[in-house]
């Protein structure tokens, strides 16, 4: 999308005035900002976060009150950061760092703009296979795949700034067992030990390669929509793997690409004709695996 010409300039005005004025308006009026004078100590986290990510101008910071355990970033030219109350009652001080260094994660990488130009793409995608009486789906499905396949790889770099903001694996890996399903009522009794041997036996379930067809079915719509997010057990096997990676330590010495004057950092696509030919030959079998599962 980025090598689109003019693609930049576009999605940041239709993000600034679809998404983004309309909400911060919103959060305005129906939230409580942070601030040195408001959940100070949220503040005094939220802008060693941002210190540590060299992220500039400083992004907003909103708390909703939401029983829901959520965060989400969003906006270009003047981002900001959403926390719900429902998630502020559950984490500590230190998981509260993880949560905050991986929405800037997102800001950092430049996510929000390209996560809601996809969105919108999406959109004009699906209605072009209304409109040609759905052979445009034939299209449209491998984009989907592959918007949803970004979407949840986009998570996986957030995390990874979580990790290199708190250089504490156990409290990244904790506040991902906080959204497997932690209550705060039993919190006591649950076991981040117990929670990384669950991740470890949920993937020993790919020896099946039927475990293999279902887990595609449940990231790409088999319950009825397509999951944004990876499980959080699958999360942390990627981060115990990234944590004792070359990369990780070469990133934390100091030595990694610098980020240009807009704040992202423009990557290039590496990947070769032969190898997307291969990833649409895997979809399209796994599809066929399910197609078969359906109809025994």
């Amino acid at each position: 999308m980025r090598s689109v010409p003019g693609f930049d300039l576009i999605a940041s005005k239709f993000v600034e005035f679809i998404y983004e004025r309309p909400q911060y308006v919103y959060l305005m009026g129906n939230a409580l900002q942070v601030g040195p004078r408001q959940y100070a100590s949220i503040y005094h986290v939220f802008r060693e976060c941002v210190r540590d990510l060299d992220i500039f101008p400083e992004p907003g910071l909103f708390v909703s009150q939401n029983p829901q355990v959520n965060s989400y970033a969003l906006g270009q030219e003047h981002p900001y950061i959403i926390l719900n109350t429902g998630l502020l009652d559950l984490v500590d001080e230190a998981e509260l760092r993880v949560v905050l260094a991986h929405e800037l994660g997102h800001i950092k990488c430049g996510h929000p703009i390209l996560n809601q130009m996809s969105i919108w793409a999406m959109g004009v995608a699906s209605m072009i296979g209304e409109l040609t009486f759905g052979l445009g789906n034939l299209v449209n499905s491998g984009l989907i795949y592959a918007f949803y396949e970004w979407r949840r790889k986009a998570e996986l770099s957030a995390d990874r700034a979580a990790l290199l903001v708190t250089d504490d694996l156990k409290s990244v890996m904790k506040s991902m067992m906080q959204l497997a399903g932690v209550s705060t009522k039993y919190a006591h009794e649950c076991s981040l030990d117990e929670f990384i041997r669950q991740s470890e036996q949920y993937r020993d379930l790919d020896q099946d390669g039927l475990n293999q067809v279902y887990k595609f079915l449940f990231y790409n719509g088999g319950q009825g929509m397509m999951l944004s997010h990876p499980f959080p057990v699958e999360r942390i096997q990627y981060l115990k793997e990234w944590n004792d990676s070359v990369e990780y330590s070469k990133i934390r010495s100091g030595n990694y690409q610098q980020a240009t004057a807009e704040g992202s950092v423009n990557v290039k696509a590496e990947k070769s004709q032969d190898e997307v030919d291969d990833l649409r030959r895997q979809i399209e079998e796994l599809q066929n695996q399910i197609n078969r599962i359906k109809f025994k």
